[in-house]
């Protein structure tokens, strides 16, 4: 008979995955989708809020007061932007304080430990971070119609640009909140890089009438094409090349998730 107990033990293996680990990816996707949805008054209603003040002060309290854009009535021009705007902000948001809390809090073995690649915690992230974004977009678009009739001309340039900026904005979070130390590092990037780049990106105004060297300037940044592009789909004019628009969002899409992949393969801030 064999001596069971002369036998040598061998520690337990780790689980070997043949492909992507889907179960592992639905799992923290849906951790992420469950902790923005858990406190949904603030994640969700909030910036709703925001953004229908936004519209209560430059449509209806200015009513009259500002010509039509390209003779698109202003509130028609004005409400696409604010719409790109939330989910922008809010996809950015939920990677960028996930990955900060689970840093400060101790928890970041919850997704280090398991069996998930670094292209795993890409998708994983990313799709938590997206699905915030359009969820918060498609609450905003309910919630706006009652102070601008939006029509929808081209529904794949809507579905491209809305899909694009979620998907980057998410993986934009990723860098802020493994790069943040603190709170206060996660605001600052919030505050003086996001924002002003929303606001500067023609979401309230025609780029081609502001003065040089601004008008130039804002070709370069990437919120201009996609806020550009979005409105195009709702009322089928566009200041910018929307092929270039098209190019430029897949193109950062891309370098973005690759950029993701390999700052999660070196366990950057995270690691060490």
């Amino acid at each position: 008979m064999t001596d069971l107990a002369a036998m040598p033990v061998r520690p337990p293996q780790p689980r070997r995955y043949h492909g992507v680990n889907w179960e592992g990816v639905k799992t923290l996707y849906l951790k992420e989708v469950r902790r923005f949805w858990k406190v949904g008054a603030q994640t969700v209603a909030a910036p709703v809020v925001t953004t229908l003040l936004y519209m209560m002060v430059f449509v209806v309290a200015l009513q009259g007061a500002r010509p039509p854009l390209h003779g698109t009535p202003f509130a028609e021009f004005v409400a696409p932007g604010l719409i790109m705007m939330a989910m922008l902000n809010n996809a950015f948001a939920n990677a960028s304080s996930s990955l900060i809390q689970a840093k400060i809090m101790g928890t970041a073995t919850d997704f280090l430990t398991p069996p998930l690649t670094p292209l795993e915690l890409t998708i994983g992230f990313s799709l938590g971070a997206a699905t915030r974004g359009l969820a918060v977009g498609l609450v905003t678009a309910v919630c706006v119609l009652p102070f601008a009739r939006l029509g929808v001309t081209n529904v794949l340039a809507i579905v491209w640009f809305a899909l694009a900026a979620s998907l980057m904005m998410g993986m934009l979070g990723v860098f802020a909140g493994l790069w943040s130390e603190k709170f206060d590092h996660l605001a600052a990037v919030q505050n003086f890089v996001v924002m002003p780049m929303t606001f500067l990106s023609g979401a309230f105004y025609l780029v081609e009438n502001l003065p040089e060297p601004f008008a130039t300037i804002s070709h370069f940044n990437p919120f201009f094409y996609l806020i550009d592009g979005f409105r195009y789909g709702f009322i089928g004019q566009a200041e910018s090349n929307l092929s270039v628009g098209v190019a430029m969002s897949g193109a950062l899409t891309i370098g973005l998730a690759v950029a993701c992949w390999a700052v999660f393969r070196s366990g950057w801030r995270l690691k060490s």
